[in-house]
């Protein structure tokens, strides 16, 4: 994320067989010249019997967020 705008500039996933499909969202968000801020908005799509309710991709987007305002 660049400082001082929070635009999206890159991603890492490291995880299970699924992890890689979550970088879609990121490179989507690249693409797009999105902001951290822009992903915190995202509403992602989640199960509730199967995942926690806050996205672990809006996580970490909020602290991306967070950093760039510093």
């Amino acid at each position: 994320v660049e400082r001082g705008t929070g635009t999206v500039l890159g991603a890492q996933i490291v995880g299970g067989p699924g992890a890689g499909k979550r970088i879609d969202v990121f490179a989507s968000a690249i693409w797009q010249g999105m902001t951290a801020t822009d992903l915190e908005w995202v509403d992602f799509a989640y199960a509730p019997p199967f995942a926690p309710v806050w996205d672990l991709m809006a996580i970490a987007a909020r602290k991306a967020a967070s950093a760039a305002r510093k």
